[in-house]
C-alpha cells in the first residue's frame, strides 16, 4: 500500500477505519472512506468478524480538488498524481487520455513494474524506466518494464 503515488500510510488506514463512513460490503470486504483536505481515502479490510481485521488493499481519490490544493498537506504534483491514478483504476480497461491530458506528474508513482509520469498536454502517462505511454491501466499492467535495472 505504501507504494509511490498511494498515498496511504498505516496512520491513513487506521484514521480511515476508526473514523471514515462504512460504505459498503462487496465481496473483497467493508469498505471505509474517509475525507481529509480534499482527499478521500478508501481502505478495504476483510475477516471483519475477528480481533484482527486484515486490511485487503487502499487507496486514495480526489473528493474535492480545490479543498485538496488548498491543504497543506497536498501540492499540485500530489493532486494530479492521486487524480490519474485513481482515473486508471476507475475503468481499467478504458483508455483516458482526456483525463491524463490536463495533469502534472513529475513525482513517479509506481503501477505494475512501471514507474509513471506525465506532462500537461500529454495523453498517456510513460514509464521513467523503459519509456513506455499507456492510456490505460490494463496496458501498463499488461507490458512488462523493460527499463534498465536500478531505476
Amino acid at each position: 500500500m505504501e507504494q509511490p503515488g498511494r498515498y496511504v500510510s498505516t496512520r491513513t488506514v487506521s484514521d480511515a477505519i476508526r473514523n471514515g463512513q462504512l460504505r459498503w460490503n462487496r465481496t473483497d470486504g467493508w469498505r471505509f472512506a474517509l475525507v481529509d483536505g480534499g482527499i478521500r481515502f478508501v481502505v478495504v479490510v476483510s475477516d471483519t468478524e475477528t480481533n484482527s481485521p486484515v486490511v485487503v488493499t487502499g487507496w486514495t481519490e480526489v473528493a474535492d480538488r480545490e479543498a485538496a490544493l488548498d491543504a497543506r498537506r497536498w501540492d499540485p504534483v500530489d493532486v494530479d498524481t492521486i487524480a490519474v491514478r485513481a482515473a486508471l483504476s476507475e475503468s481499467a480497461s478504458t483508455p483516458i487520455p482526456d483525463r491524463i491530458r490536463p495533469c502534472a506528474v513529475t513525482r513517479p508513482f509506481v503501477v505494475g513494474e512501471h514507474r509513471l509520469e506525465t506532462e500537461p498536454g500529454d495523453p498517456f502517462v510513460r514509464c521513467t524506466a523503459c519509456g513506455c505511454r499507456f492510456r490505460s491501466k490494463d496496458a501498463i499492467t499488461g507490458r512488462g518494464c523493460r527499463g534498465r535495472s536500478g531505476q
